[in-house]
């Protein structure tokens, strides 16, 4: 499946109702919304994807929660701003992709369907020129970010 069909499916199927979130779901979508929020619905997904990597990859922090707060591993949990959303319809968006991945990461994994290849870092240039990103390989390009994994896949 291409993954606009798949970004498709995501945005037309479901209701955002962020009352009703799980806490991993919550942080999730905080993720998507802090790190992402100005960039396309492939962008946003992308980084909903490359955060549920990480809980499934052995070498980060096995739920969301604690890879979104893992110290220092994305800038919005530690700029010092508020870490509540003040953007309706950017947050109702987040949370739909945010509930969308936690809740069929599994099978985006077993189909082949992670456009981001399994990626696991990402930055964004215009930002940043991080010294650990020299020693990864890119795996998409995706408006203001650059998704990377580990030259061994990790």
């Amino acid at each position: 499946m291409r993954a606009w069909v798949f970004l498709l499916l995501v945005m037309t199927t479901g209701t955002a109702a962020a009352t009703s979130l799980s806490q991993e779901e919550r942080c999730l979508a905080q993720n998507i919304y802090f790190e992402a929020r100005g960039e396309s619905a492939f962008g946003q997904l992308a980084v909903g994807l490359v955060t549920m990597n990480r809980v499934f990859s052995g070498s980060f922090p096995d739920t969301v929660c604690q890879v979104v707060w893992q110290r220092r591993q994305f800038s919005w949990t530690h700029d010092g701003k508020s870490d509540r959303p003040v953007d309706k319809d950017a947050w109702d968006k987040a949370v739909k992709i945010a509930r969308h991945v936690y809740n069929n990461y599994e099978t985006i994994r077993d189909k082949n369907l992670d456009y981001t290849k399994g990626a696991m870092y990402y930055y964004a240039p215009d930002l940043a020129d991080p010294y650990w990103a020299r020693v990864k390989e890119q795996t998409l390009k995706v408006g203001g970010h650059v998704f990377l994994r580990g030259k061994d896949n990790s």
